[in-house]
């Protein structure tokens, strides 16, 4: 079977391609935002980083965690175990027990740990609570998905990226698009 131009990447007419050389398809990031909004959440790599993001915010370090346990003697505030949320009793790279947004990146160029991606390597964001659950949006939708709008699918780093689960996901629904016609 031919390739659907529907369902491409992109253009271009350079080998190997470039981002000044590519012509990204429209309808094809929609496709892949929605397979993301949809499956994101359901990503083993992606449920990691929600229950590290919830590890390191703070909850096995301050206020009776491992570094500063509960006491019974007076605490002055500020200081790590004492509830007030301290630098010193965060662990990083967490959402400090109230949660946050969770960037879902590309895998070209992966961050150091502790760290996002650059902008044009984020696909999007999902809110997860303190306790690193997914949010529910207001639509019903798991995670809470916000796309972000940067998203690059070439840059200097190389071409599309995804985790094996997330690749599954998309190469089934091209698959779907392609018997539709790609439409």
């Amino acid at each position: 079977m031919p390739p659907n131009k529907k369902l491409s990447i992109g253009t271009t007419n350079t080998v190997p391609p470039t981002p000044d050389s590519v012509a990204e398809n429209p309808h094809f990031l929609t496709i892949l935002n929605d397979v993301l909004s949809k499956h994101a959440h359901e990503d083993p790599m992606v449920q990691g980083q929600a229950a590290v993001f919830a590890s390191t915010s703070g909850s096995a370090l301050g206020s009776g965690g491992m570094f500063f346990p509960q006491q019974r003697s007076k605490r002055t505030r500020g200081r790590g175990g004492d509830g007030a949320g301290g630098a010193s009793s965060q662990g990083g790279a967490g959402g400090a027990g109230r949660g946050g947004w969770l960037h879902v990146s590309d895998m070209r160029a992966p961050p150091d740990y502790g760290r996002i991606a650059f902008p044009e390597d984020i696909f999007g964001s999902l809110e997860v609570d303190g306790q690193g659950e997914f949010v529910k949006g207001t639509d019903g939708s798991v995670g809470n998905w916000q796309s972000s709008g940067t998203y690059r699918i070439i840059t200097r780093e190389g071409i599309l990226g995804l985790s094996d689960f997330l690749r599954e996901k998309l190469v089934g629904r091209l698959r779907e698009e392609a018997a539709k016609g790609g439409i």
